[in-house]
């Protein structure tokens, strides 16, 4: 294992330790402002999920006070040398789990800064209800993607990468295009960086990373269920594209279903059984595992959670609820995409 690595499940396993390592260069934070059996397979499932709540929870005060010292620095006069340093800006949906968000967006974005030295690599959220929430909930603001443009431009930034964490082109990632665009001229170099499933290239090293984060669960009567987001935009085949890539690799215990879209969790759930599988552990296709995974996929008090729907068809369900971003295969591809946007200029 290289010492990068090393760094970074460091980072993933202790949110506090992440957390302090975005340091000041964080500007887009500031202070108030603007195969086993399948009996273990389950069992492991619980107790994989259990321990990364418990490190969480153990971690999350030292965390909060790591991100507040962060967020502090970005309040502070900028110097000419910090100026003139380029921007790499990690533009995230986000999330209001503050644990999940330490240690997958936080990782990526730690991911990006240890492989681009050089660079001051700051993050922005586009959800504005979410920002708006951590605002309240802690007191700290984080930038918009419009807020971020215009302190970069503000603090004299020639040079500026803008690298997505979301996993499609779909209207998200389109936002954040088309906005940039609009800036353009400000900057004397500007590039967007590709989301995460752009190529097959990248859509297979996904299906291999996963792959490799879920093994400890496999056996013969167990589903590996994935949940994605789903989209209205034609981008939501990608779910479809992604089950056919499970396939040709030969995954064929993996299915994929979405929460607002299709295919839907009736389809997988009809589908696994079909193919003789009794137990299905779920873990959601998402950079993130805040709301959607804890409620929509995990949560079995809800009758139309993803749980829900196959314990009713019969399954024995289990669920790790952990985000793409704590994968560092899956972080390494962002810094591909960021390297490629970077050789474009």
């Amino acid at each position: 294992m290289s010492d990068l690595q090393m760094t970074r499940r460091r980072f993933a396993g202790l949110a506090a330790v992440g957390a302090a390592t975005l340091g000041a260069s964080l500007a887009g934070c500031s202070s108030g402002g603007a195969a086993s059996s399948s009996a273990s397979a389950s069992a492991d499932a619980s107790a994989s999920s259990a321990a990364a709540s418990s490190a969480a929870e153990e971690t999350s005060a030292s965390a909060s006070s790591a991100e507040v010292a962060a967020s502090s620095s970005a309040t502070e006069e900028t110097t000419e040398e910090e100026m003139a340093r380029p921007v790499i800006l990690v533009t995230s949906f986000g999330t209001s789990f503050a644990n999940s968000r330490h240690i997958t967006i936080g990782a990526i974005e730690s991911a990006i800064r240890e492989s681009f030295p050089d660079y001051d690599v700051r993050r922005a959220f586009t959800a504005q209800i979410i920002i708006d929430h951590i605002e309240k909930d802690t007191g700290r603001h984080i930038d918009n993607f419009e807020e971020a443009m215009e302190r970069a431009i503000a603090d004299g930034v020639k040079e500026i990468i803008v690298q997505p964490t979301h996993l499609m082109g779909g209207f998200e990632y389109t936002d954040v295009q088309e906005a940039l665009a609009t800036y353009q001229d400000k900057f004397e170099k500007c590039a967007l960086g590709t989301p995460l499933l752009d190529t097959a290239e990248d859509q297979k090293a996904v299906a291999e990373a996963i792959k490799a984060s879920m093994e400890q669960f496999e056996d013969e009567g167990t589903a590996i269920c994935l949940m994605g987001h789903g989209t209205e935009a034609d981008s939501n085949e990608i779910y479809t594209t992604m089950q056919g890539v499970f396939t040709d690799l030969g995954y064929d215990n993996y299915f994929v279903a979405t929460v607002e879209a299709e295919p839907t969790f009736t389809d997988v759930a009809d589908a696994a059984s079909k193919a003789g599988f009794t137990k299905a552990v779920l873990r959601p296709m998402m950079v993130v595992a805040g709301d959607h995974a804890n409620n929509d996929m995990a949560d079995e008090a809800d009758p139309e959670s993803f749980a829900s729907v196959l314990k009713a068809a019969g399954f024995e369900v289990s669920s790790v609820i952990e985000g793409l971003g704590q994968i560092d295969a899956i972080d390494d591809i962002y810094v591909k995409h960021v390297e490629a946007a970077i050789s474009s200029l």
